[in-house]
């Protein structure tokens, strides 16, 4: 029950009722007889997505992750590790954003090399990508290992992938030198 007056418990949820306004962008909803994809494509401003994802094979983390630098590179992306999990709400807002073409920001191309920590932990921790918190996005090492550039975990919500997106920007530009 909420008491006492109204600027006691409305004025410290302003930022959220805020942030929710601006967050993430709601995918189009498919008019009858129309198919997601088709909305997808409509509504997507983006010949070419910013984000790619590719999901990691099984093996060692660090070869797998040098190998698919080189590829990313290749393609003209920059690789990032992401470790989700199929319970995390943040994981899957920026996910599903990101796959709908709705992820909007100073961000060059990207190929995210998923894991998912509940099958992958101990491989991941293993080659330097242990976190406290997921999503995890991290730039990887010239050997494939994790470093210090790392985002780790967003608020719960429609706030979430605007929540990720400028400090993964913030991220890149450190790992550029910028």
């Amino acid at each position: 029950m909420l008491v006492g007056r109204a600027t006691d418990w409305v004025l410290p949820m302003l930022p959220w009722v805020l942030a929710a306004m601006v967050g993430c962008e709601k995918p189009a909803e498919p008019v009858s007889g129309q198919t997601s994809a088709a909305v997808t494509a409509a509504t997507s401003v983006q010949a070419t997505p910013v984000i790619e994802w590719k999901v990691a094979a099984d093996g060692e983390v660090a070869a797998l992750v040098s190998a698919e630098v080189l590829a990313a590179k290749r393609d003209g992306r920059t690789l990032l590790v992401y470790v989700g999990a199929t319970w995390c709400e943040p994981c899957k807002r920026f996910h599903a954003a990101a796959e709908g073409g709705f992820i909007k920001g100073d961000l060059p191309p990207l190929r995210m090399l998923e894991f998912d920590l509940d099958k992958d932990a101990e491989r991941l921790f293993a080659a330097g990508y242990g976190s406290k918190m997921i999503p995890l996005f991290a730039v990887p090492g010239p050997d494939g290992r994790g470093t210090e550039l790392k985002v780790e975990g967003s608020v719960k919500g429609p706030g979430a992938v605007s929540n990720i997106v400028p400090r993964l920007s913030a991220m890149l530009a450190r790992a550029r030198g910028s």
